[in-house]
């Protein structure tokens, strides 16, 4: 991989993590058009990049977090540590899948780029319906929490956007603009920090593994931070002004575009 891939690979995670477009949609498309053939360093940058956008949603909530984890050891019921327990119960559909399912779905799915764009008209239609969602003035409860969560474990199907499915899921269930945008951004980190996790543990395993050159993958994690930050903060204003569903118009064009590029 080259610098310049690294580059563009990189700031296409940190946009589209965040953004209802598709982190893993684009990374299989951006890997398909560079013709990236070795899976093993593909599989090691994909790593990097996502603990790259891992940090930019810490340095843009740092102080939800530091409040949320202040609240949850001083062990007292209140709204935060009502929001802590909510945000675990979130993650409980994701672990289930994830540890069942994720690595023979990205067997399956790795590469294929009519799949991909199949599924970017999936999130392009969730996207679309949020305009028909009701008033945005309640809060998160155990329910939506547990269906926001496996809304997320459909993000595991590259194309399906997860911050498109968790945050359509939480305009359905009518929560507050505000509120569904810190939850979702928040849930993902319990996922990514344990997918990251355990595919450090996979590559650790294979032999062949770690033969990239450490410049791509420090160009192409300082890009996805640095993209990441700049998508998260633009994505709060994007969902309290309600403009979430004007995505599914990139989504669509995305997706028409993977699928004829796919079938020639």
């Amino acid at each position: 991989m080259s610098w310049i891939e690294a580059l563009i690979l990189g700031l296409l995670q940190g946009l589209t993590e965040f953004l209802p477009v598709s982190s893993s949609g684009h990374l299989e498309l951006g890997g398909a058009l560079f013709g990236l053939e070795d899976p093993h360093d593909f599989f090691t940058f994909n790593i990097i990049v996502h603990g790259a956008t891992f940090l930019s949603v810490v340095v843009v909530f740092r102080n939800d977090i530091l409040s949320l984890i202040h609240h949850f050891f001083r062990f007292r019921w209140n709204a935060e540590m009502k929001f802590v327990l909510l945000l675990l119960a979130s993650a409980i559909p994701t672990a289930i899948v994830g540890l069942l399912f994720e690595e023979q779905i990205e067997r399956i799915f790795e590469g294929r780029v009519v799949f991909v764009g199949l599924m970017l008209l999936v999130t392009a239609t969730l996207l679309f319906l949020t305009r028909f969602a009701p008033p945005a003035n309640k809060d998160v409860t155990l329910k939506s929490a547990l269906v926001i969560g496996l809304a997320q474990t459909l993000a595991i199907l590259p194309g399906i956007s997860r911050s498109g499915a968790t945050i359509s899921t939480a305009l359905f269930f009518g929560i507050e603009r505000s509120q569904a945008i810190r939850f979702s951004f928040l849930m993902v980190l319990i996922p990514i920090f344990g997918a990251n996790f355990l595919k450090i543990i996979r590559v650790s395993e294979q032999a062949s593994a770690g033969s990239m050159d450490l410049a791509p993958m420090i160009i192409g994690a300082v890009a996805a931070f640095i993209a990441g930050v700049m998508a998260c903060k633009w994505m709060l204003n994007i969902v309290r002004r309600g403009k979430i569903e004007y995505f599914s118009i990139y989504c669509v064009l995305a997706g028409i575009t993977a699928i004829i590029a796919g079938s020639l």
